[in-house]
């Protein structure tokens, strides 16, 4: 399955999210979600979402300024094409 996180991560449910979680699934997070993988963040000391397959979109981080130097290493960015790979790939998919 592919997770979409739109949302700020404080105003999401992280624990439910991290809890369904499988090692199958995806995680891409977009829009305001782009601020859960930013490094040293709370969310990320709790050690949610390390041994995931975690996604940011490039496009988003750019457009709200975040250098990919602040990325933590469990994110991997991508491009929209990748996205739409990611959406291919998955036949379900839940938004956040």
């Amino acid at each position: 399955m592919l997770h979409t996180l739109i949302n700020s991560p404080f105003k999401s449910n992280l624990i439910l999210l991290n809890k369904i979680l499988t090692k199958k699934d995806d995680l891409i997070i977009l829009q305001d979600g782009v601020l859960l993988a930013l490094k040293n963040n709370i969310f990320l000391k709790k050690n949610f979402f390390k041994k995931k397959k975690n996604y940011v979109l490039l496009n988003d981080l750019k457009a709200r300024g975040i250098l990919f130097s602040n990325i933590s290493k469990f994110f991997i960015p991508i491009s929209y094409k990748y996205f739409v790979n990611l959406t291919e790939n998955h036949k379900q998919q839940i938004l956040w």
